[in-house]
């Protein structure tokens, strides 16, 4: 199973070098039960596997200055392969979701809700309409209904013009 967000802030703030509890605070656990969530966090299988992998990166853990650690927390708390020039270079947002989606770098539910912000631009709901679209496809139907009769056949002479 992938890290959540939650346990991805976790990892990223014991890295940082904060205390089991401290971490889970800083990723949004209650305080009364911060100590008990960082014991089970820190035996999760996905945070053992993250924290090791960002580990052996060095450059991951050099401070640049004193008050950095919330700014390095977030810098690392993002997925592996994650380039943010890259995506500070899409003017367009569908152009950037479309990339996001055909990531396989991403994580899947990232793609998955890139995938689902995706659908409105590309297949209109059945009702979607509007009103002045659908004011003319109405009159459209109500025309075809009420139309002229076509002009009677003249069968004469056995179909020969006169």
């Amino acid at each position: 199973m992938a890290l959540t967000a939650k346990k991805r802030l976790f990892a990223a703030a014991v890295l940082a070098g904060k205390s089991n509890r401290d971490a889970a605070i800083a990723a949004g656990y209650s305080p009364a039960t911060a100590s008990a969530a960082g014991s089970r966090l820190v035996k999760d299988k996905d945070v053992v596997a993250w924290l090791t992998e960002h580990r052996k990166k060095p450059a991951a853990r050099v401070k640049s200055k004193p008050g950095a650690a919330a700014e390095e927390a977030q810098a690392v708390a993002l997925p592996a392969g994650f380039d943010l020039d890259a995506i500070l270079t899409f003017s367009d947002s569908k152009a950037f979701l479309i990339a996001a989606m055909n990531d396989a770098r991403a994580e899947q539910k990232l793609r998955i809700d890139a995938a689902k912000a995706l659908l409105p631009f590309q297949h209109a709901k059945k009702g979607e309409v509007g009103k002045k679209d659908q004011r003319n496809e109405d009159a459209k139907k109500v025309a075809s209904r009420f139309a002229p009769a076509a002009p009677p056949k003249l069968v004469a002479n056995g179909g020969k013009k006169v």
